[in-house]
């Protein structure tokens, strides 16, 4: 398992006007991916456990979510398998994306000649996995959406150690 850091830019051609402002859709954001080299027996697998973990940090921040599995005109051209996983924008009334998880087989590793050896003593191509981590400005509109009551914002109880406060007033 590796994570990496990384400046994202992004440039949306013909999109102009208030959909494409604000939090939901940034030009500009920082991004943490996490690649995962594994035997092809175990691939799938993996790819479970990196659903499952969004699906719990999801579930600790209590966000309306849904899961989507991709169908292949959907998918990246290199993915094998794709979860998409969205949270619901009460502004918007729409589900957005947050996070996507890939199983991209032997693909990135054909191109990278990224082989092990089978116990057979063959060659053999490793399978690769990547998962975007929580889009983090969708994740606070999702906060402040979901979060609002008369008093002001409520930081969302498995937060509170981080902020050291339990509401935004």
């Amino acid at each position: 398992l590796c994570t990496g850091y990384t400046p994202c830019f992004r440039r949306e051609a013909g999109s102009y006007g208030a959909h494409v402002r604000g939090l939901n859709r940034l030009h500009q954001f920082d991004k943490v991916e996490i690649v995962r080299i594994e035997h092809p027996e175990k691939s799938y697998d993996a790819l479970e456990g990196m659903v499952e973990h969004v699906k719990n940090i999801m579930r600790e921040l209590k966000l309306p979510y849904r899961i989507l599995r991709l169908c292949g005109g959907d998918m990246s051209f290199a993915s094998a398998l794709t979860y998409d996983f969205e949270v619901f924008s009460t502004a918007q009334d729409r589900w957005l994306e947050i996070s996507s998880v890939s199983n991209f087989e032997t693909f990135q590793a054909n191109r990278l000649k990224l082989r092990f050896k089978g116990k057979d003593g063959k060659t053999q191509l490793a399978h690769t996995l990547n998962g975007s981590s929580l889009a983090l400005p969708r994740v606070m509109a999702g906060i402040l959406e979901n979060y609002q009551t008369p008093e002001g914002i409520v930081i969302p109880e498995v937060l509170r150690p981080y902020t050291g406060f339990d509401i935004i007033n």
